[in-house]
């Protein structure tokens, strides 16, 4: 192949050598498209000298190929989270573990994934008392995913147990007490809030040692490992996973999306 044949890739070449870069791959990736069998050795080394040049003389390439980077990443991310959600979506919806809030038949399931001591968490509290208060066709499930210490996981085992004795409305109420506590929540808080609201001590401390308890919290624990949640807040809402305190309008958003067309963005 003539060395002025290879020119038209160059564009191509320099902004893949630029991902290449960014992502600590292979070196000149594209150069395998541009047949190097075809080129001589020294033809090779032109070729590279000529990327090089390239990208100093003309280093917006660089911006575009980060952009090109950061698209490609995000459409991977996408198609991990459809595929970790399909493991997963009959658990998340239809577990008889589920604490559900708002309405239990609705017609969008909305998820949350929190820590009882995650600051974010108490800030989505409102997020979610808005979202029930308003939309009377949504279904809240709540998954306590202890990640910050052990008196979180403490907490956690108490609130599941509790679900034995407390539903709907009422146990939303524990839920919010629990995330409006002053300080650290653990057994102990955790024990008084329930205790408070009248819960069976008695059957709170024979369920707090039943194997149903601990299968609970360990489902919620695989399904966010399936799912790669690194913290708390999270939420699942139709196709997507949305990361971190959203405010109730970007979540009210994504309701109506999946209402209209299945996803959370369409």
């Amino acid at each position: 192949m003539p060395l002025a044949a290879a020119l038209p890739l160059l564009r191509k070449a320099a902004i893949a050598l630029a991902i290449a870069a960014a992502t600590a791959a292979a070196p000149l990736p594209a150069l395998a498209q541009a047949k190097p069998a075809d080129l001589t050795d020294a033809q090779k080394s032109a070729v590279r000298e000529m990327i090089r040049s390239y990208l100093l003389e003309n280093p917006e390439v660089i911006q575009e190929a980060l952009v090109e980077l950061d698209r490609r990443q995000k459409d991977a991310e996408k198609t991990a989270t459809k595929a970790a959600l399909s493991q997963v979506a009959a658990t998340l919806v239809q577990s008889p573990r589920n604490i559900v809030l708002g309405n239990p038949t609705g017609d969008v399931t909305l998820v949350e994934f929190f820590d009882y001591n995650c600051g974010y968490c108490k800030k989505s509290l409102a997020d979610i008392r808005e979202l029930s208060k308003s939309d009377p066709k949504l279904r809240i499930v709540i998954r306590d995913f202890p990640v910050l210490g052990p008196d979180s996981v403490e907490a956690s085992f108490v609130a599941v147990a509790v679900k034995n004795q407390l539903k709907g409305d009422k146990y939303f109420d524990y839920h919010q007490k629990l995330l409006e506590s002053k300080g650290r929540v653990g057994k102990e808080r955790a024990l008084a809030v329930a205790k408070e609201l009248g819960v069976d001590q008695a059957r709170l401390t024979k369920d707090l040692e039943s194997p149903e308890t601990r299968a609970a919290v360990e489902e919620t624990m695989r399904v966010a490992d399936i799912l790669k949640l690194q913290g708390t807040p999270a939420f699942v809402i139709g196709d997507d996973v949305l990361f971190g305190s959203q405010g109730v309008e970007p979540l009210r958003g994504a309701i109506a999306s999946v209402r209209q067309c299945g996803k959370a963005t369409c």
